[in-house]
């Protein structure tokens, strides 16, 4: 058999398709030619065809052949010359065409870091539609006509070098509006110089995580506790070690800071997600302290703080003390939108200027127009005025879902914390079993979350319960969601014989 008709016979085993949707005839002749080189039928150094032969072999245009031979060129598949177009020579031996097909079945399914195969998932990114998901804010009651109005200003407003690079650590007009907010309402001590946007609150965590620790380095978590937080720490090779949480926050044994002191402590004072305790004052002094001796830095994730329920704000960690060695992370997801993806990070006076240099080859200063907009929504005293609104609504929602549970959970079991945030965790005894019942929760249209996914630990007496978001539900929701949960958790039970409703108790933290 001549090249050429071997050629030809690697080329045309089945016609070009022409159906309706089929990729077009160029297309499909290129891709052959690709494969035919890569698999070895076709040897390097053969000539191919004239192109008119071609044309009339495979009954396509003589154009759609030269334009084919044209990208075989383009990239490198073929070598074209005075005598004609020649297949180019590929370091393929004749062992690496032959395991072609398992080098492909490899690829399919490739081999993963170690911090990729440590991470688990706590939620389920498909389902957050749901009712009762955690942390999902009110969109629909979210002012969309001012934004609209407030991203027109920023488009009409904006000079064209808008549309390029920005400055990395974020637009300065973001900057100090998000400066004079935290200034007032959170009680930061910083200025604009130490803000830096970011891509969400996770952006923030790994900004941190990059920044200010080492591979092979500690980091401290709550425990149970964000898993975003443990995410960024997997991905900077940090050894993750996990505290308890109590009613008043993190628990760290003073030997751990002698022993095996931390680079990185992550924290969530105002609100602890998920248990919802409020870290004590006691316990935020001595904390600061003991960062500062240790040299380690404390991650403050303020993450859903507006949204406080009794009483006022809990001021931040953060502006406790002049300097505090405190990373100050922040989201505009619960307050604005999730898919707005702006976060911030607040950086300590004393490492935000050594900082700079290295954020301007890290960042590259993005979204300018999304961020533009939120200053002047911010400016323009929307965000305030949404806030409020926020929080009287969120007060409503968290009231109705406590009563509902009261009313229709006749399980034994434990609401904890819950003074602010758009959540309840509620801790069950362990006879029923969590994961199973927020994984039969949501096959019946409800997103609880399962407590026990939230800690390193698993499934113990202090962490087995559900987390239930009551920022996307409305009130009148919520008293069927809980009978049919109640249902669901009662199924689930180890025990078949759940307490009699006279006998289940209901108590508060």
């Amino acid at each position: 058999m001549t090249f050429r008709t071997a050629m030809i016979d690697s080329l045309i085993h089945s016609p070009l398709s022409i159906a309706p949707g089929a990729p077009s005839r160029q297309q499909q002749l290129l891709a052959r030619f690709k494969d035919a080189i890569l698999r070895g039928r076709l040897a390097a150094g053969g000539k191919l065809p004239s192109s008119r032969a071609l044309c009339e072999e495979l009954q396509v245009s003589r154009n759609t052949v030269l334009a084919v031979y044209e990208q075989l060129v383009a990239e490198g598949y073929a070598q074209a010359d005075r005598q004609g177009t020649r297949v180019a020579a590929l370091a393929l031996s004749p062992a690496a065409v032959k395991a072609a097909p398992a080098m492909v079945a490899r690829m399919a399914n490739p081999r993963q870091s170690r911090r990729v195969a440590t991470m688990t998932p706590t939620r389920d990114a498909g389902d957050r539609t749901l009712p009762l998901t955690p942390g999902m804010p009110a969109l629909s009651r979210f002012p969309i006509n001012a934004w609209l109005r407030a991203q027109e200003r920023a488009l009409r407003q904006a000079p064209p070098q808008v549309l390029g690079y920005g400055d990395p650590l974020g637009e300065p007009a973001l900057r100090e509006a998000i400066a004079h907010y935290l200034q007032v309402a959170r009680g930061v001590r910083c200025d604009a110089s130490q803000v830096v946007v970011t891509e969400g609150a996770q952006g923030a965590l790994s900004l941190c995580v990059r920044l200010f620790s080492n591979p092979g380095e500690t980091a401290w978590m709550e425990d149970p506790g964000y898993g975003g937080a443990r995410a960024a720490f997997h991905a900077g090779d940090l050894k993750t070690l996990a505290m308890p949480v109590d009613a008043e926050g993190i628990v760290i044994a003073p030997r751990l800071w002698r022993r095996r002191p931390a680079r990185l402590v992550h924290v969530t004072p105002s609100h602890q997600y998920p248990s919802g305790a409020v870290l004590s004052l006691a316990r935020r002094l001595e904390l600061i302290a003991q960062a500062r001796e240790a040299g380690s830095w404390i991650i403050e994730d303020d993450y859903d703080s507006e949204f406080r329920h009794r009483g006022h704000p809990v001021p931040a960690m953060q502006g406790l003390v002049p300097d505090a060695p405190v990373l100050y992370v922040g989201t505009f997801s619960k307050t604005m939108f999730p898919a707005l993806r702006i976060g911030f990070l607040v950086l300590p006076a004393s490492a935000g200027e050594g900082a700079r240099p290295a954020l301007a080859e890290m960042l590259r200063g993005g979204h300018r127009l999304e961020q533009l907009a939120l200053a002047e929504f911010i400016a323009g005293g929307q965000f305030s005025r949404h806030l409020g609104r926020m929080r009287r609504l969120y007060r409503e929602r968290q009231q109705a879902l406590r009563e509902a549970l009261q009313a229709h959970l006749d399980t034994e079991h434990e609401v904890l914390g819950g003074d602010a945030g758009l959540h309840l965790a509620v801790r069950l005894p362990l006879r029923h079993e969590d994961v199973a019942i927020s994984a039969a929760a949501r096959a019946a249209g409800m997103n609880v979350g399962a407590l026990s996914s939230f800690s390193a630990r698993g499934r113990q007496a202090d962490c087995n319960g559900l987390v239930i978001g009551y920022g996307n539900t409305s009130q009148e929701q919520f008293a069927p969601l809980m009978r049919r949960l109640a249902r669901i958790v009662r199924a689930t039970a180890e025990d078949v014989s759940a307490p009699s409703p006279a006998a289940a108790t209901s108590r508060r933290r």
